[in-house]
């Protein structure tokens, strides 16, 4: 979704700065005595400059690096065969394979090793059923933000791990929770002011009830064949689950230790008298990093968990005569389980089986790879029954992870446990398990395109495609002379696109097809807006006129269900979304109520009416739908045209339950953002180009690297204001500058793109109920294959592999058989076109393969743009049930952590928005904000323990190796912009402070990542649980590379386009280009965009108004040299609008806003 303020489970369940060091005295920025960040006129950097960038920091701290290649080193040794034992009911302690041998340094660093005594003490860990690193309040007072080193304890002792601690007391029998979609989806930023005003007061704390005593030590490890694995105990019948499930569910909890049947619409969860008894012993909880190789074979002797219908039957036969049989209309076939097993590691469900329906001895012989970085103790394979709203829980198979932490294949028949017992004489689940480490997994050792044999990323739905052209978007617009051209390889400068230009010429030159599809399409919205431009067509005009030309125009746009209207009247937000809410709410009443006397706890349940009730009379405000897409207003635009408007519900599926379907028709969007056109091939064909990325072709998107917020009001934006953050008048107030990427892929790998369309469209467009008698929209769809002049696949143009120009591409989707035609209808068949089984749906999430894969294989730094940064909920200190759990952020942490002990240079930048979208004061808004800084948190704390590890944390600081930024933009008034008739409003309300401050976000829409200058990831697709999981949003993305501009390749730094992009990027935000800039995996490259970073937000935050050149602001926190992450002292808050920056966490848990 666009700005849901931020998504779901994930099939993959995936954590871990310092003060600020005074620098030398001839540094350029040194820092004031009593403030956070330097002073803005300390340096070259903050005085007015020249126009077109010609404005510079201090050239005493530009640098140029030689290019070295980083040797990858010997592979890290071998696991210990007996690592120490630790307890999962005492101190827990977590082990991982020890770091590889020193590789030669690739850099002059002074990295000195610190041997590791033998005997060094562990630290001893409040066994809390929530463990923290620290407490989450902070109390603490400094004279300055950040603090000399030297006001820091050194740490007790060195921790061989960085795995934070499964709290809780659990034993060998710690198991799932029932599997249920832990869709925290968010509550759009502007959405529900009226909710966010009656709960602002309801917090929750981190802190939870300590555990039970320790439990007493465990013997060594277990044999793998000789031992049976340990299972759960369960108490408590098995009783129904109200729930829906997902295919990402969450299946175990280290906390809550607890199968608990779930009634609640968001997960939450609500025991139901059945939770685990932990089970005598203990279990050593290890780091898994790398895949599992999972066989699931079959189950025999399952129970018959539909005794509804046995009794049903029973009752039937002791009637007279043959009425039993008439009643139950003959049925001769025996009623029984529908089972399926889910895998989970750590509560996070990484794969499930398909569903066979009535059989009490199914074969599934379906075989998982999946990747995983979890801290663990068992990996659960639990057994259930599926239901039409809900499922069943049958028992559980244990498998420890100590028995295949060195690579040993487990495999056997395995007896299905319930209380503690098997679930029927007989019950067993065959299965076999390997785990293969990250040092072994070849593929990820050599970076991207290492050789002609090459396949991109393995196991998705599209293939590479070779051959293609890409041209690099940043923003809707550069204009010529914007930006300084970075030299490339080949001694040419980077030529930078201008995106709505060249999809505006595009349009124009369109002879056969233009197909679109986007989260808001606005017919009103103009492409080009140079002063030079004599086009004053509007892109409504514009696809009007080349429809008349007989051009098939078809649109493809997110029906939100809260625009709908009946007879002009707004009230499908009563037909749509009233049930949803008042179930919403009605789960809000429930959580007030004791679970096992049913007696009022403390709050009056009928406070969530009160709220519901309220926010329904808001709703009735939102003329054009809660997130203003306008595509009713499209849609009425095109209604006489040639033009088709398909507008599309995101359904689940009739097959779900009722109370999934209003969820995610509710709460989930169609966010994909393409435009498909036939274009010149040259010799009187055609072929397919298409525009791909997070740019929707809607109003407030048309931007540029200078970002203005006020020059722009009467000329280019004019009539294209958009800023959510403010409600009322807005007259005189800055308008949110807006940031994006985006891309345009010429060859094959287009094509891919144009099938997406055409299944999306096939299936939104087939006839339902009354519609069967209507036309189908699937004779809109032209067949390409039937036109002569345009090239198929086969025959498009492709650029030789011996061109240094050529790109190789892939594309990348996250969506399900609900959104999608052409998935096979059996599930046995999913495997064959790399699908994943959910329930009653195929899944397609290979958005995340590719991101997982592309941080594994990263060898020098990640870049990241990113609307949201939101995951690996599972290894936080606490909320790890949450259901945050694609392995993006846990991966970049592991990724670090794993080059510091290879004593190898590594760098991570991070940029992200100020704050989500719409007020930061508003409750969904300061939950994605806090569920931010959890991810922040559990990076950094990961990173420290990997320097505490090596005996690097007196030398180095999480913040050597990882940074958060955000964009922001202050204009000095020069009296140019005409700021309108203003109507008073408060002088402390957001509208007024923004005004006389002159400042504002730059919001960082963009969805993409760069790694090593040699491979990009763009699209439409966040870094949360909504985007990722591919049962919420629907997303797609594109990977590529220059295959002639690769580190395998050129065995240097690849100057290719990717290179420049990059620094491209990085002149737009520090406003000029750097000598280290060329290698930002450099420590004198990181401290100096670090710098640059915390001075921009000095000049932000200053009570003086003052002009920003550059606009690059490192995220508003202090991260201190163990890695914990806070505010910064006198800024606790967002300067102008308010909000804590660090969020809070209000008392209902959603899926809206992971």
């Amino acid at each position: 979704m666009e700005n849901y303020g931020s998504p779901s489970s994930y099939p993959y369940n995936n954590s871990y700065g310092y003060p600020h060091h005074p620098p030398p005295a001839n540094h350029p920025y040194p820092p004031p005595a009593n403030h956070p960040f330097p002073p803005p006129n300390s340096d070259p950097y903050a005085p007015p400059l020249p126009p077109n960038y010609a404005y510079q920091y201090s050239s005493s701290n530009s640098f140029t690096y030689p290019h070295p290649m980083y040797p990858s080193g010997p592979s890290p040794a071998t696991p210990p065969t007996q690592p120490s034992s630790t307890h999962h009911s005492g101190p827990l302690d977590y082990h991982h394979p020890p770091p590889p041998q020193a590789a030669p340094i690739p850099y002059p660093y002074p990295y000195p090793v610190a041997p590791m005594p033998l005997g060094s003490p562990q630290p001893s860990l409040q066994h809390n059923s929530s463990f923290q690193y620290g407490s989450s309040h902070y109390h603490y007072q400094h004279s300055e933000s950040y603090p000399p080193s030297e006001t820091y304890p050194p740490p007790h002792g060195r921790a061989n791990s960085f795995c934070s601690h499964n709290s809780g007391s659990f034993g060998a029998g710690s198991s799932p929770n029932h599997e249920v979609v832990h869709d925290s989806s968010p509550l759009y930023p502007p959405i529900y002011p009226q909710l966010d005003d009656h709960l602002s007061n309801l917090h929750l704390s981190d802190n939870h009830a300590s555990a039970p005593p320790a439990s007493p030590s465990a013997p060594s490890g277990p044999s793998v064949r000789d031992s049976p694995p340990r299972y759960p105990s369960l108490s408590g019948s098995n009783s129904f689950s109200g729930s829906w499930e997902s295919y990402s569910g969450r299946q175990d909890s280290s906390i809550h230790s607890a199968y608990s049947h779930s009634s609640s619409f968001n997960g939450s969860q609500h025991s139901q008298n059945l939770q685990i008894v932990p089970s005598k012993g203990s279990l050593k909880v290890l780091l898994l990093h790398g895949n599992l190789d999972i066989c699931v074979h079959e189950a025999k002797n399952l129970p018959n968990m539909d005794m509804f219908h046995k009794t049903l039957g029973d009752v039937f036969g002791k009637l007279p005569g043959n009425m039993g049989n008439k009643i139950e209309g003959h049925m001769t076939h025996k009623i029984t389980s529908d089972p399926y097993v889910s895998i989970s590691v750590s509560g996070a469900v990484i794969g499930r089986t398909f569903v066979i329906s009535n059989s009490e001895n199914p074969v599934w012989m379906q075989k998982f790879y999946v990747p995983v970085a979890h801290c663990a103790a068992e990996v659960l394979f639990v057994v259930k029954d599926s239901d039409v709203v809900g499922s069943q829980l049958i028992g559980v198979v244990a498998i420890p992870v100590e028995r295949i932490y060195l690579g040993a294949k487990v495999e056997g028949t395995f007896p299905i446990l319930n209380n503690g017992k098997p679930s029927k004489a007989g019950c067993v689940l065959s299965i076999s398990i390997q785990y293969i480490p990250i040092e072994k997994l070849s593929i990820y050792h050599h970076g991207v395109g290492a050789g002609p044999d090459y396949l991109g990323v393995p196991d998705t739905y599209f293939p590479l495609r070779r051959g293609g052209i890409v041209t690099l978007y940043q923003d809707a617009h550069v204009p010529d002379g914007c930006l300084p051209s970075p030299m490339l390889a080949q001694g040419t400068p980077y030529v930078h696109g201008k995106c709505w230009h060249d999809i505006f010429d595009a349009i124009c030159q369109a002879q056969r097809l233009i197909y679109i599809t986007g989260w808001s399409v606005w017919h009103k919205v103009s492409l080009v807006r140079d002063a030079s431009s004599t086009s004053k067509y509007t892109l409504g005009e514009l696809l009007k006129s080349k429809s008349q030309e007989g051009v098939r125009v078809l649109l493809l746009v997110w029906d939100d269900p809260t625009s709908r209207s009946i007879l002009g009247i707004k009230t499908s937000w009563v037909l749509e979304f009233r049930p949803f809410l008042y179930l919403c709410f009605l789960t809000f009443d429930a959580a007030f109520w004791n679970k096992g006397e049913r007696k009022l706890k403390s709050t009056p349940p009928l406070l969530g009416l009160g709220v519901y009730a309220s926010c329904l009379k808001k709703l009735a405000t939102f003329r054009d739908g809660i997130m203003q897409t306008h595509d009713e207003e499209t849609r009425r635009f095109f209604k006489h045209s040639s033009v088709q408007v398909l507008l599309c519900p995101r359904i689940a599926g009739k097959r779900h339950s009722w109370i999934k379907q209003k969820e995610v028709g509710t709460i989930y969007t169609h966010h994909q953002k393409t435009v498909i056109l036939d274009a010149d091939a040259g010799y009187n064909r055609r072929k397919i180009i298409a525009f791909v990325g997070g740019l929707d072709l809607c109003d407030g998107r048309y931007d540029t690297p200078c970002h203005p917020l006020f020059r722009s009001l009467e000329k280019e934006h004019k009539d294209d204001y958009h800023n959510p953050t403010f409600t009322g008048n807005v007259a005189g107030c800055p308008r949110e500058p807006w940031h994006d990427l985006h891309c345009r892929i010429d060859g094959p790998a287009a094509y891919d793109i144009l099938t997406n369309f055409q299944d999306r469209w096939l299936k939104a467009s087939k006839p339902h109920g009354i519609k069967k008698l209507k036309m189908s929209y699937d004779d809109a769809l032209l067949r390409i294959e039937r036109i002569p002049d345009i090239l198929g696949m086969s025959d498009a143009p492709c650029i030789g592999e011996n061109d240094p120009e050529a790109w190789h591409v892939q594309v990348f989707r996250s969506i399900d058989s609900n959104s999608v035609k052409g998935f096979p209808k059996d599930s046995r068949d999913a495997i064959q076109k790399n699908l994943v089984c959910g329930k009653n749906v195929l899944i397609d999430m290979s958005i995340h393969t590719a991101y997982v894969k592309a941080i594994r294989a990263a060898q020098h730094f990640i870049y990241i743009e990113n609307q949201y940064f939101i995951g690996s909920s599972f290894n936080w200190s606490s909320y790890k049930d949450l259901g945050a759990d694609n392995l993006i952020p846990m991966e970049i942490a592991l990724k670090i952590a794993n080059k510091i002990r290879a004593h190898e240079r590594f760098a991570a930048y991070i940029v992200v928005p100020m704050w989500p979208e719409g007020a930061p004061t508003g409750a969904a808004t300061q939950r994605i904000l806090f569920w931010q800084h959890k991810t922040m948190q559990m990076m950094y704390e990961t990173i420290y323990k990997a320097l505490l590890e090596v005996g690097l944390e007196q030398e180095y600081t999480p913040q050597d190796y990882l940074n958060f930024f955000c964009l922001g933009n202050r204009e000095a008034a020069d009296g140019s912009e005409t700021l309108g008739t203003m109507c008073p409003t408060a002088a402390n309300a957001p509208q007024a402070n923004s005004r006389k401050s002159r400042r504002f976000m730059i919001y960082v829409h963009s969805k993409g990542m760069i790694v090593d200058d040699e491979y990009v990831i763009l699209g439409s697709a966040n870094i949360n649980q909504r985007s990722m999981e591919g049962t919420r949003d629907t997303e797609i993305a594109m990977g590529a590379y220059q295959p002639h501009y690769t580190w395998a390749r050129r065995q240097s730094n690849p100057r290719g386009q990717i290179y420049g992009y990059r620094m491209s990027l990085w002149a737009e935000h520090t406003g000029t280009i750097e000598d280290c800039f060329v290698e930002p995996e450099s420590l004198e490259c990181v401290k100096r965009v670090r710098s640059m970073g915390e001075m921009n937000w000095e000049q932000f935050a200053s009570d003086n108004v003052t002009e920003m050149r550059g606009h690059l602001i490192k995220y508003p926190v202090e991260v201190d040299r163990k890695g914990k992450v806070r505010p910064i002292p006198g800024f606790e808050t967002f300067p102008d609008v308010g909000g804590n920056i660090v969020g809070s966490f209000l008392a209902i848990q959603e899926n809206l806003t992971i």
